[in-house]
């Protein structure tokens, strides 16, 4: 990713510091920058230590540390035999968490497996960019990272790793799953969003900087730029719904505190359940086995994907019910539980509806009359173009005094941010159409006077934009 160093350290500083005032257990925090492909160089971009006592953070790099500039190169951290095991590697190949709840049995602490030390509490979270956010459709050409096999890492997930966040917590204060956690993988992906953000204002400034030096020759190839970034912020939308995705939990979260209803989770945990106490008795049943673990895989990813109710249904139709029909039908090992599973997942049908109900909104009598009205129109909205107008609304309810949601002057900064950028995007592409006009028909009709003199082969002045 295209990034300035002041840039990246203000926007590391600033999550680590958020972090810091969400979790009053955590203690200390360091962002590592990652890429690019295939190098996967892991750099530390800073740290900040909180002082006991009186909460102030203190920033800067350990005067000791294999991370510190210019970090370590895919090749020297990632997991090969007869080299301890690092935290990092697991991180950056598998894009997944790494929480050291018992720094005793940490198999991943370089520490304890050179000299048998424990290290201490910590939770380590990759911060993930789509791929196609950032390199665009055509990925045929990527030249992915190998692991020590030789066998290419990331080619079957639709992810790049950019970052990774380290944060360490007072002894014996978090659990693998806990809010701490979820809270910072809740926040890697603002990271995300905030660092591809921050790489598209980089490249577009680059861009900038190039159409000062280039003359007519080059136009063919400024256009075909300034289309793939246009291309590139189509993640503008993709990343509103993710946090319109985020107020859909709180308010079936409200749901589920207030009213006593049952809900997807206390069903999927009961179906997650009835899999994880049984899945073994499919012994000699290879295929079986398969199928049911693929389940169990789907039905957790579903218990934490924010989907709107059409797309939940989706899923428990083509993801969930065929595979619960075959297991019922190919094998005993359910049979008591045949009359149970099935009820659950017709409750489960319409338990994925219960947040677009309105008597059901009605039923919460903590909230405001106007806040039960448009916390669900509002949270149950795929946000696209033409709606883009609505998202004044939403941040009206986030600064409503009745809207109690964690997080929430973040989500406000986040989304006012995206709807910034949201509303160039129209005029950007005018301006694009304008300039492949003339390069088609000779026409300097309709063009912004600052690209005048440069279509003439003559300097032009962006300041006068």
């Amino acid at each position: 990713m295209i990034i300035g160093r002041d840039l990246l350290e203000k926007t590391c500083k600033d999550m680590i510091e958020t972090i810091l005032l969400c979790l009053d257990h955590a203690t200390k925090g360091t962002i590592y920058r990652i890429g690019p492909m295939p190098e996967l160089r892991s750099v530390r971009v800073t740290s900040g230590i909180r002082e006991q006592g009186n909460g102030t953070i203190h920033w800067g790099l350990p005067a000791v540390s294999d991370y510190n500039p210019p970090g370590k190169t895919w090749e020297q951290y990632r997991d090969r035999p007869g080299r301890a095991l690092e935290a990092m590697a697991w991180c950056v190949e598998r894009q997944k968490s790494w929480t050291a709840d018992n720094p005793y049995e940490d198999q991943r602490s370089v520490r304890k497996q050179l000299s048998g030390e424990p290290e201490d509490w910590h939770h380590m979270e990759p911060v993930l960019v789509k791929k196609s956010d950032l390199y665009g459709d055509d990925l045929a050409d990527l030249e992915y990272p190998l692991n020590w096999k030789g066998t290419p890492i990331w080619q079957d997930t639709d992810y790049v790793v950019v970052a990774v966040i380290k944060i360490h917590f007072l002894p014996h204060s978090i659990q693998r799953g806990d809010r701490a956690t979820k809270v910072i993988k809740k926040l890697s992906r603002i990271l995300g969003t905030e660092m591809f953000s921050l790489h598209i204002r980089e490249t577009l400034s680059e861009v900038q900087s190039e159409l000062t030096r280039e003359r007519l020759s080059s136009c063919n190839a400024l256009a075909h730029e300034l289309r793939n970034t246009l291309m590139k912020l189509s993640f503008i939308f993709s990343a509103i719904n993710a946090e319109i995705g985020f107020l859909r939990e709180q308010w079936e979260e409200e749901i589920r505190k207030h009213t006593g209803l049952e809900d997807k989770t206390v069903l999927l945990r009961r179906l997650n359940k009835f899999l994880e106490t049984r899945l073994a008795n499919l012994n000699g049943h290879e295929e079986l086995g398969i199928v049911g673990r693929n389940l169990l895989a789907e039905q957790k990813e579903f218990l934490v994907t924010p989907l709107l109710p059409e797309q939940a249904a989706n899923w428990i139709a083509l993801k969930i019910q065929p595979k619960w029909e075959r297991l019922l039908k190919e094998s005993s090992v359910w049979n008591d539980l045949r009359q149970e599973i099935q009820g659950i997942l017709e409750r489960l049908k319409s338990a994925v509806w219960v947040g677009t109900d309105q008597d059901v909104a009605d039923r919460l009598e903590h909230l405001p009359q106007d806040v039960r009205t448009m916390w669900p129109r509002l949270a149950y909205m795929e946000f696209s173009g033409e709606k883009l107008p609505m998202l004044e609304q939403v941040l009206a309810l986030l600064n409503h005094p009745g809207m109690d949601v964690p997080h929430k002057k973040h989500t406000q900064k986040v989304l006012s941010s995206l709807k910034a950028l949201a509303e160039i995007i129209p005029d950007m592409e005018t301006r694009t159409n304008r300039i492949l006009e003339f390069m088609k028909n000779g026409s300097e009709k309709g063009l912004p006077d600052y690209w005048r003199p440069l279509l003439r082969s003559e300097e032009p002045s962006l300041a006068s934009k």
